[in-house]
């Protein structure tokens, strides 16, 4: 099969489309072909390792795993003799987390892993977006107690992560501030947010009302930052702090509400697999609007 294989940090050079051996499937797995992937945060940490602690957690040369992508949207191919759960034809999303694995053509994976059926009415560049952005916003959002009296600020709230605290938080009930810059402040209120701050000026930041829970979308900021926007009882939570773990029940809770048009999936372009290396500069960039999907082919 062909699969994106990361042969060192830093250039996105590295980043070479390569034949790998297909993956076999034990008796509990699912052989999944897959259709999309993203370029999520996480991967270009990982790629970069600008931080020398992920080289020890990774790999000292070069990722242990060196096919990278969190999350997939694909179809079964093949099931283990006791799988359960799936069969032959169905359409999936998954998200692998840190074991990465995503940007090939097939995976192998563990029926009761983070996985979960797509409906007809999405496509897979759709529904792989709910598997990152998605489900780190429901991970950060469940643990509040939200009502339609809670104010919410969202940091960062044009990206993966914030497009969808956005709208999850307003399915919760909460009236929803998001912070952005200027050119995507549309965007962001169409998305649902009640109220929009652009931080291209520094002005916007004068004056803020008390949020009952200030959400870090980007993970550039800390607690220490809002102390002056924070309730006293107020909470607060950032993308760069807390592992976020994805489960079959989020992600079917993401995949019912984006059926019903309740969540809506925000893409901002889509690469084939030969533009990888295009693609990563983009989200290095900054300045992309939701998610940078990967079309495996």
């Amino acid at each position: 099969m062909k699969a994106i294989v990361c042969e060192g940090y830093g250039s996105s050079e590295l980043l070479k489309i390569k034949e790998v051996p297909t993956p076999t499937v034990k008796p509990n797995e699912l052989l999944i072909k897959i259709g999309a992937s993203t370029v999520a945060s996480g991967d270009c940490v990982v790629k970069n390792a600008a931080n020398p602690f992920v080289k020890i957690v990774f790999g000292l040369k070069r990722p242990r795993n060196p096919i990278l992508g969190t999350d997939l949207a694909g179809v079964v191919e093949q099931v283990g003799k006791n799988v359960k759960n799936y069969k032959i034809g169905d359409r999936v999303i998954a998200s692998t987390g840190m074991k990465f694995g995503c940007h090939a053509e097939y995976i192998s994976l563990n029926e009761k892993k983070a996985i979960t059926l797509i409906p007809e009415n999405l496509s897979y560049e759709e529904a792989v977006t709910l598997a990152f952005g998605g489900t780190a916003a429901l991970h950060f959002l469940k643990k509040v107690k939200i009502d339609k009296h809670t104010k919410i600020l969202i940091y960062g709230a044009s990206g993966a992560v914030g497009s969808s605290s956005i709208q999850i938080a307003k399915y919760f009930g909460a009236e929803v501030t998001g912070v952005c810059s200027a050119k995507n402040s549309e965007m962001v209120k169409s998305l649902g947010a009640d109220h929009v701050l652009a931080y291209t000026s520094d002005a916007w930041k004068v004056d803020l009302e008390k949020y009952d829970y200030i959400f870090d979308a980007v993970g550039k900021t800390t607690k220490a930052d809002w102390q002056n926007a924070l309730k006293d009882d107020g909470n607060f939570a950032t993308i760069a702090k807390g592992l976020v773990r994805a489960s079959n029940a989020d992600l079917f809770r993401l995949v019912e509400l984006a059926e019903n048009g309740q969540l809506k999936p925000v893409i901002d372009r889509v690469y084939p697999m030969s533009q990888i290396g295009q693609a990563y500069e983009y989200v290095e960039s900054g300045r992309k609007k939701g998610n940078v999907v990967i079309e495996i082919s």
